[in-house]
């Protein structure tokens, strides 16, 4: 017997729309304050059978150089061998392992979470926001989710001590999704 979700989301494959989603993060700067920021450019696609939900999966790609916390300055350094290191390692990945449904509304996705030279597992919840056909005929639907992360896990160690005490970038790290998808399949 299926639940609301798992019943809810149609089966087929689909392409994450960039231009209605956003993949983002928020860290603390300065013990004080949250940074926001984002990735302008990525890809996702996920096929999805209700019926089987071992055989859902799920793939995003990440350009790092795509990096937008508003500050051009903060960009690029985030960009550099601090952090990065963009010239070496230009994508972020996420591939998904095994779903599953945790309640009514949420699916657990856990995957690989590769940034850097380092690989490792991670579990994002996400909500199921809808299903809608647009004006365009495209069917699409809708997924919210975040998980936060130790970023020192994923070797992005490099900070600067404060003279008040504590450090400028705080070690967690919330990782956020907000993706529109449509049916390509």
């Amino acid at each position: 017997m299926s639940t609301t979700t798992q019943s809810t989301i149609p089966a087929g494959t689909f392409t994450v729309d960039p231009s209605h989603s956003h993949v983002g993060f928020v860290a603390r700067h300065a013990m004080v304050t949250k940074v926001r920021g984002s990735f302008n450019e990525f890809s996702a696609t996920a096929t999805f059978d209700p019926a089987d939900l071992a055989a859902t999966k799920a793939e995003v790609s990440v350009d790092v150089a795509s990096i937008d916390t508003r500050s051009e300055q903060r960009d690029g350094h985030l960009r550099s061998g601090d952090f990065f290191d963009v010239e070496t390692f230009p994508k972020l990945t996420f591939v998904s392992t095994q779903v599953e449904q945790s309640d009514d509304e949420t699916l657990s996705v856990t995957g690989d979470l590769t940034i850097k030279d380092t690989t490792k597992p991670v579990t994002i919840d996400f909500t199921f926001t809808g299903a809608a056909t647009d004006p365009f005929g495209n069917e699409r639907v809708g997924f919210e989710g975040s998980v936060v992360v130790n970023r020192k896990d994923w070797n992005l160690t490099w900070n600067a001590a404060l003279e008040t005490g504590g450090v400028l970038v705080s070690d967690k790290v919330t990782l956020e999704f907000d993706l529109s998808a449509i049916k390509s399949a």
